[in-house]
């Protein structure tokens, strides 16, 4: 039997690489992807929480519409990072310090 403190410890794991990967990089892609696996952290939590408590189904409701707003977010910053590209010829968040004209 798979004990909460399983998930709870895949889950701070989790965390703790998408915060290394937000602060070591410099790339706007693999920040991003970090900022992923966070909210990844975050479901995974939801889940885990919800799956212990049988009564309500509030966290399975919830991770489901954190998904939703993953997906959408990600779909922004993409159009948000092609555009930056466009214009800056980098992704590099360090070496755009003029975001306007």
């Amino acid at each position: 039997m798979i004990a909460q403190q399983d998930f709870m410890i895949v889950s701070v794991l989790l965390f703790c690489i998408g915060l290394f990967i937000i602060v070591s990089k410099k790339n706007a892609i693999q920040i991003l992807i970090g900022i992923e696996l966070m909210l990844n952290a975050a479901i995974l939590n939801l889940v885990a929480f919800g799956k212990f408590d049988r009564a309500n189904n509030g966290g399975q409701v919830f991770a489901l519409f954190a998904i939703v707003l993953a997906a959408a977010t990600t779909a922004v910053a993409l159009a948000i990072i092609l555009n930056v590209y466009r214009r800056y010829k980098t992704i590099n968040p360090d070496k755009i310090n003029q975001l306007r004209d």
